[in-house]
């Protein structure tokens, strides 16, 4: 964690800008990690003690700009629920650094590779996530760990963070009426958990099944 002893003053978050107002150049970078968040939003609905933020600014310094991935978790920190939610992660007032950080990499080159690599490194960011969506010759899905003070690249996939008590990965599937390849959460076992349309579809599934079965037994479920 930074240390900010030495500064006398310190912005509070409504003073700081909400990113740094780069527009995105790719739709795929807002669907990606905005799937990964609904996903997270029914699995850990009881949860309030997380955050994942999606292309908002991570402030690590007071008087530089912040660092802004497609998304990043945080764990150990307070669910907001007023109106106005979070407008920006500065460190100095969250005090917990994001455990994963997700770049989606889209035609056009962002240091995704080089500059934001090192910048994670050097917030002691624990999984970086890189998907690629146009770079052919490179992984489309890409988790590195820090190791030692160094990102590894773990090569399964779905990858097991154990420290999350969940696995990140991608295959095909439909979210948002589109087919294609998109990132998911996945359990130990490496099953995938589902999207919010098939939560939905699952729960009115179970409950039809339910109330077929009540009506085997001659109970009408509209007065259980």
């Amino acid at each position: 964690m930074l240390e900010y002893n030495s500064y006398e003053y310190l912005p509070i978050t409504e003073e700081l800008p909400d990113s740094n107002d780069e527009p995105l150049d790719n739709e795929l970078q807002e669907l990606i990690p905005g799937l990964l968040k609904a996903t997270l939003l029914i699995m850990w609905a009881e949860r309030m003690d997380w955050f994942f933020g999606i292309n908002m600014g991570i402030y690590y310094e007071p008087e530089e700009p912040p660092i802004v991935p497609e998304g990043f978790l945080s764990l150990g920190v307070e669910r907001c629920y007023d109106e106005d939610l979070r407008r920006n992660y500065p460190l100095w007032e969250e005090n917990a650094v994001p455990i994963l950080a997700l770049e989606v990499v889209s035609s056009t080159y962002r240091h995704e590779y080089c500059k934001k690599q090192q910048q994670y490194d050097d917030l002691g960011i624990l999984y970086y996530v890189i998907y690629s969506c146009h770079r052919r010759y490179n992984p489309r899905f890409e988790v590195h760990k820090l190791v030692d003070g160094k990102y590894v690249l773990q090569k399964e996939n779905p990858v097991w963070l154990p420290e999350i008590n969940l696995g990140i990965g991608c295959e095909q599937g439909n979210y948002s009426g589109v087919t294609r390849e998109w990132l998911y959460w996945y359990n130990q076992q490496g099953k995938r958990y589902p999207t919010p349309e098939e939560w939905v579809k699952q729960e009115a599934q179970r409950a039809e099944r339910l109330a077929a079965k009540l009506q085997e037994l001659n109970i009408d479920p509209d007065n259980i």
